[in-house]
Parts: C-alpha cells; sequence; structure tokens
C-alpha cells in the first residue's frame, strides 16, 4: 500500500466554496456494493429504512484561530485540542524563536499563554492558567473560524462562514473543523428521518487541525495522527448494542463517528461498543475490519488524504475509485463546503 494509491486528479472548479442553499440541496451518491446512485440529501429519507439509528456527532466548532506576539514577533495560533486546567494542544506557525516559558500576548484579548514547552513538528503546549475563565469570550472576540485552507476568502472568513460551518447538531464546544457530513441536514430533513421511524443518537468528538495535515510518507502507515477528544456515554453505547442486537442497520454521519465508535469497539459485532471517554488517535486503513456501522455518510475528501483511505478501507478501494470518478465526471462539489455521499460497509 502507498500513499499515491490514493491520489486522483480533481478540477479547482469542483471545490466548493460555499455550501448548497437550502443544505439539503446537496447531492448525495449513494454507493452500495453493486450500484450509484445520483441522490439529492433531501431524499436521504427515502433511502434509510425504519428502525435505522442515525449516529451524529454533537461537537460544536470555535473560533480557535488566534494571532499572538511574542515580543514584535507574529505568531499564528491554531488551537487544537483542551488538555485540561487552562492548557491547550496548539499549532504553531512563524514559531522558531519561541521557546519554553516565553509568553504568548493574544492580539484582540486581553490575555496571555506561557509556553510549557518548545514547539516540535509545529505544536506546542499553551498554558492560559488563570486566563482560561476568560478564553471563550476571548475566542469569541479574537478569533477566527478555522475554515480549512482549500475554502479561500480574501479578507478571512465571513459571518456567513460562522454560521454555515456550523451543524443543526452543534452542542458541546472543542472542534476547530466541522463534521462535514452532518452540514447538509436541515430541520425538514431531521422532521422527515424521524417520521421514518429512524432513531437518532449524538456522540461527540473534537476534530482537531490534523485532520487538514498531509500525509508526507510514501507508506500510509509511516503517518502519525493527531489524537482528540470523544466520548460515547453508556447510555449511547447501549443503544447502539440494542439496534444491532435487534438486526437495525447503524447509520454514521461522518468519518468522526465511525473512526469514534472503531475506537470504542469491542470486536463483537453483536455488542459493537462499550463506553467511550478519552483520546483516540485510531487510523482506519484498507484491511481493517469494521465492526460498528453499516454505513456512513460522508463528503468527498483530499486526494491522499487519512480520511480517504478510511472511507476506501470501510467501502472498498476500488469502489470509492469507481465512485469518485463517476462524482468528478458528473460535477458533483467536493470537501467541507461539497456534496455527500451514503456508503455501505463493503
Amino acid at each position: 500500500m502507498r500513499t499515491a494509491d490514493f491520489d486522483y486528479a480533481l478540477p479547482d472548479a469542483l471545490i466548493a466554496q460555499e455550501p448548497a442553499r437550502p443544505r439539503d440541496a446537496a447531492r448525495l451518491l449513494v454507493v452500495r456494493p453493486d450500484a450509484l446512485e445520483d441522490r439529492i440529501v433531501r431524499d436521504l429519507p427515502d433511502v434509510l429504512r425504519a428502525g435505522d439509528l442515525l449516529v451524529v456527532n454533537d461537537t460544536r466548532v470555535i473560533p480557535a484561530r488566534l494571532t499572538a506576539r511574542r515580543g514584535e514577533a507574529r505568531i499564528e495560533v491554531m488551537l487544537n485540542r483542551a488538555e485540561g486546567n487552562g492548557v491547550w494542544h496548539a499549532l504553531l506557525r512563524n514559531a522558531r524563536r519561541v521557546r519554553a516559558g516565553d509568553e504568548l500576548r493574544i492580539d484582540g484579548a486581553d490575555i496571555t499563554a506561557r509556553v510549557l514547552r518548545a514547539p516540535e513538528d509545529g505544536t506546542a503546549f499553551l498554558d492560559f492558567g488563570a486566563d482560561e475563565e476568560r478564553l471563550a469570550d476571548a475566542l469569541d472576540a479574537a478569533g477566527e473560524v478555522p475554515l480549512p485552507p482549500y475554502i479561500t476568502r480574501a479578507a478571512g472568513p465571513t459571518e456567513a462562514d460562522a454560521q454555515d460551518y456550523q451543524t443543526l447538531f452543534a452542542r458541546a464546544p472543542g472542534a476547530v473543523a466541522a463534521s462535514t457530513a452532518s452540514l447538509h441536514f436541515t430541520p425538514a430533513v431531521l422532521e422527515h428521518i424521524a417520521a421514518r421511524g429512524v432513531q437518532r443518537i449524538a456522540l461527540t468528538l473534537h476534530i482537531g487541525a490534523g485532520t487538514f495535515l498531509p500525509l508526507r510518507a510514501d507508506d500510509p502507515r509511516a503517518h502519525k495522527l493527531h489524537a482528540e477528544w470523544g466520548e460515547i456515554t453508556p447510555e449511547a453505547a447501549a443503544t447502539i448494542n440494542a439496534a444491532r442486537a435487534e438486526g437495525r442497520r447503524i447509520i454514521a454521519v461522518g468519518t468522526t463517528m465511525v473512526r469514534l465508535m472503531e475506537a470504542a469497539a469491542t470486536g463483537d459485532e453483536s455488542v459493537p461498543v462499550r463506553p467511550f471517554r478519552g483520546l483516540t488517535d485510531i487510523y482506519l486503513l484498507p484491511g481493517h475490519r469494521f465492526t460498528t456501522a453499516d454505513a456512513m455518510m460522508t463528503n468527498f475528501h483530499l486526494p491522499k488524504s487519512t480520511l480517504l483511505m478510511l472511507v476506501s478501507a470501510f467501502a472498498g478501494t476500488d469502489r470509492m475509485r469507481s465512485a469518485y470518478a463517476h462524482a468528478i465526471a458528473q460535477g458533483y462539489r467536493f470537501y467541507s463546503y461539497g456534496d455527500s455521499s451514503l456508503l455501505f460497509r463493503a
């Protein structure tokens, strides 16, 4: 297996810069074991069936991109993961001279962060100390929505992005990237799904900035994912396990929900998950045996990315090559603000 095996050519015109309006007007490519079917997200209730369990991510994106100063030096800060007690794992740019013990002043907010140790591979741990209590207000005042780098804005994220890059399910603050599969849902779609007899539960996985990091090694197995914090409550685990015991399908909305459930997997398909609370850096590649979700709703992912490898592992590499070739030929819109797909497990 090579990283190059997951490459493909995408015309720039197919990289979505704005979401579909309304959200449920986005296209939906249904990828079954033996067929491809062109739909729109509004059709999702018709594709699901009574008794299905829809598993969504209730993480909320925070305005995690900040500008800081060390003396006169300008440093870009991307908060990545809360570690507790005022400490955050963060990604830094222009930080070659930053050392442990340095104080970083956050532009546009009256707070500082102390560097706990010298940045390594572009990451550092920042201690906001007593200012942690004011961090949420500081982020609202000075932070930016951390849009992916392929969504271009001449003057930075807009007010519309602050709404567009947040899902209907967003509840628990902590993510620096949206669960993009969930961006397509509208109240009307949820009403129709409920009327169809589909059950819905929410889990939490705070998506980190590592989701945007490219693979640089020829062998994808050499790549290391940043850990992300997630939780499956005992009640949620019991709901998932009951669905499987009753022969109902488990439909994950987003790669995040597949990753979290596989991190909590028991290995026994009849009782697929256990409660989970903590960090996971699970990395799902072709050859992985999935025991949790039966289907996954997900957007179209970047070439040579860990997420493209995950969906290839889930639905089959050859099937995904065919699906992506079809999507490109049919003019589907790609990436975070793009169209969606519904993949059935290989």
